[in-house]
């Protein structure tokens, strides 16, 4: 048995959409105000130990005698809520992660988590805490549903992320193992010859999604403009950006093709890892420290594109499943290396596809020949 995420597409009534907008507010008064007390705390004690998740639940039903609309929030998310936020908060002070910041209603994407009451109903119907049943359209759900975490996306659709306790059917092992090197010009590169294509999945739609940014950024501007003017003629009420219906209209499409391009290359990293995991037994990769080649700018969107680390956790948990193993290499040298006899060729420019080693004679393609060396390692 493994803990699996699916989701799942979820189509609310006009009713269960106010609950869940109404809910993600409730969980983002929470958040806020138990920061904001955190914050204080700090301040007026810094040696003071730092507070459980238990202890700020602890605080709930005060915080809901004061403010009781709080009572109509689903009570599990509320301290789905209080957990994240103290996780966060003790990692600020271990130094791994930033201060965690307060949240606001204008952020697109809205989500929050619950712990009780979720039921499958039948193949196409779940069953929601303080929501009832609802309609879903995605996966097949087998197994105990463990939590669920109800999200908004930036263009307005709802999914239902389940945290399922199933059982995984195991591959037939091959007794193959494989190194693979990630390029730019073709994805990933195996040390047997096979070449994944890279796929600009943004360049595609990039024609269709400048036509809309271009849009958003004067629409965006001339709201402004509007701003500006109603606040310096003290009008009662002052509009916000989110009252222009134009701007609102080119801001959804823009975020339309971001999220295609997304999951157009989701998809396809899925397709290529499922295959690897299939195929070998043993996969070894390189470490790749993708912030550092970032620092080229002439080829850091195209880097950007390639998602090396989603590549790489995908792999990581599909091993973890179907009983492979994932290795990580130091990639140190290992496309001036030559891989039948080792001779160390001293570096080579990007440019340089293929080089002849000059002990051995041997003509070596750059990337197989890298893919060869991680093998090795």
């Amino acid at each position: 048995m493994v803990l699996a995420g699916m989701k799942l597409r979820i189509y609310p009534n006009q009713t269960q959409q106010l609950q869940i907008k109404l809910n993600f507010g409730y969980n983002r008064f929470v958040w806020n105000q138990m920061l904001n007390m955190l914050i204080k705390r700090h301040e007026n004690n810094p040696q003071a130990p730092l507070p459980s998740a238990f202890a700020l639940n602890n605080l709930l039903p005060g915080l809901k005698a004061e403010y009781p609309w709080l009572k109509s929030a689903e009570s599990t998310s509320l301290q789905a809520t209080n957990h994240d936020l103290i996780a966060t908060y003790q990692r600020f002070f271990q130094s791994r992660h930033g201060f965690p910041k307060f949240k606001s209603r204008k952020f697109p994407k809205q989500s929050y988590q619950s712990r009780m009451g979720i039921k499958l109903v039948d193949e196409r119907h779940l069953k929601l805490p303080k929501l009832g049943i609802v309609r879903f359209r995605g996966c097949r759900v087998t197994g105990k549903i463990k939590n669920v975490t109800i999200r908004l996306s930036a263009t307005g659709k709802f999914h239902a992320i389940l945290l399922v306790d199933t059982g995984i059917e195991q591959l037939s092992k091959t007794g193959k193992k494989v190194g693979i090197d990630l390029g730019v010009a073709d994805l990933v590169i195996t040390s047997d010859g096979i070449k994944h294509p890279t796929i600009r999945f943004d360049k595609q739609l990039s024609q269709r999604k400048r036509y809309w940014e271009k849009r958003l950024a004067r629409r965006r501007r001339q709201a402004q403009q509007v701003i500006a003017w109603e606040k310096h003629n003290h009008v009662l009420v002052p509009r916000e950006l989110g009252d222009f219906k134009n701007y609102q209209q080119a801001k959804h499409m823009v975020a339309k093709y971001a999220e295609k391009i997304a999951n157009q290359r989701q998809n396809y990293l899925h397709h290529i890892t499922k295959q690897l995991v299939t195929q070998y037994d043993v996969i070894k990769m390189e470490d790749l420290k993708t912030k550092n080649l970032l620092k080229n700018h002439k080829l850091a969107r195209a880097i950007a594109n390639q998602a090396w680390r989603t590549l790489r956790l995908y792999l990581e948990y599909k091993c973890a499943w179907y009983g492979k193993q994932l290795v990580t290499v130091n990639p140190r040298r290992i496309s001036q290396i030559c891989s039948n006899c080792h001779y160390d060729d001293g570096k080579h420019p990007l440019d340089i596809r293929q080089w002849i080693c000059p002990n051995c004679g041997i003509n070596h393609d750059r990337d197989i020949n890298a893919a060869k060396n991680i093998l090795s390692a």
